[in-house]
């Protein structure tokens, strides 16, 4: 040391790896889709990460690179590989969570639960699939999908015939579950790994609105395969960093592999003001090798609810004084992006002993955003 990390994407991911960055004397480095990214007090260049000379560019200037995003085209990550850039996680584990289809396909060969699922290619066999699983079912574009986007419930191949003008569809069973979770884990490259509490999601319109650490009544049995099947993931896909495994928690007391995000995720950023070490410190040490963090709670409960949407017309900051004196708990996060509808503009947090109070504190504070 010191080293710098590159981050490509100037997201809020990216804008959150800052703090910690500095305080680990991290030099951080971001490429950023354009000017005035949330991660522009870090961002060194503006390029676009599908362009090989422009990610080459940068990489060439830092001693790691991660991502903010799991969007960078395969062929440009397997060159920096050849390049001898280190990529963390690099494309063979991120490569599951850029296509539904390969990372099914790969759980389903590790003995991870998952749906129900099938790779369809026509309305024919979509039709199929539906005539055997109740007649209804969820329909995923492999590549591309998030917060709802790429994600249809159907009972009909017609509804999303139009999507097969890209290729195969992945199709999931429509899971009867009673609640959504996530388990995040880091894992260095020398294969110590650090898992913090389940925590529970609550999706507003495909977007996670709430999340609540740890999972109420999820001590025991739950956590303990929670804890397996993020650890058999990350082992078995060779994940380097924070990995992120959201779950269904059935009705029927199974818990079944939903999605994979291999990064900080929004489910995990709680851990700022909650944890001992945050999901984006540990990502920052697992990519550069480094020992982990512990991921205790430092309270009982913490409760993390995003700002969607924010004020029409007017900056967060402009609404500080009546979130703050009314909920001074809370710690709130802006992502310095501008407002607009179902956008994730920042978060806050509260935490303490007693979840109904924290519940009402972090929503409270919230909504004096909207």
């Amino acid at each position: 040391m010191p080293v710098t990390v590159g981050v490509i994407g100037g997201g809020q991911l990216a804008r959150m790896m800052i703090p910690p960055a500095t305080n680990l004397g991290v030099t951080l480095r971001v490429l950023a889709e354009n000017e005035g990214s949330p991660a522009d007090l870090a961002a060194s260049a503006v390029g676009d990460y599908r362009n090989l000379e422009e990610v080459l560019r940068f990489a060439r200037g830092v001693d790691v690179v991660t991502f903010d995003h799991e969007h960078v085209p395969q062929e440009v990550l397997r060159e920096l590989v050849a390049e001898g850039i280190a990529v963390r996680p690099g494309p063979d584990a991120l490569l599951y969570a850029q296509d539904k289809l390969a990372m099914r396909q790969r759980l389903t060969e590790l003995g991870i639960p998952v749906p129900v699922w099938a790779r369809v290619e026509s309305v024919g066999q979509l039709d199929e699939f539906l005539a055997e699983n109740r007649g209804a079912a969820v329909v995923k574009t492999p590549r591309g999908g998030y917060d709802g986007k790429g994600v249809r419930v159907v009972r009909s191949g017609s509804e999303v015939a139009d999507w097969f003008e890209n290729g195969a569809l992945l199709v999931e069973e429509l899971v009867d579950f009673r609640r959504e979770l996530a388990q995040s884990i880091a894992r260095r490259p020398s294969g110590e790994v650090m898992l913090w509490p389940v925590v529970e999601s609550v999706q507003r319109d495909g977007v996670c609105a709430e999340v609540i650490a740890p999972a109420p009544k999820s001590a025991g049995r739950l956590a303990d395969v929670a804890e397996d099947i993020a650890r058999t993931i990350a082992v078995g896909l060779g994940v380097t960093g924070v990995l992120a495994v959201e779950l269904f928690e059935t009705t029927d007391d199974r818990l079944l592999v939903n999605e994979l995000a291999m990064r900080p995720h929004n489910t995990g950023h709680w851990s700022i003001d909650g944890s001992t070490t945050s999901q984006f410190e540990q990502h920052l040490r697992a990519v550069l090798d480094l020992p982990l963090g512990a991921t205790g709670c430092r309270d009982t409960w913490a409760v993390m609810v995003n700002i969607l949407g924010g004020p029409v017309g007017q900056p967060l900051h402009e609404r500080y004084e009546a979130a703050l004196a009314d909920f001074p708990m809370a710690k709130i996060h802006n992502y310095q992006k501008e407002s607009r509808p179902g956008r994730k503009v920042g978060h806050v947090t509260v935490t303490g002993d007693n979840l109904d109070d924290v519940a009402y504190d972090a929503r409270g504070a919230a909504a004096r955003f909207e």
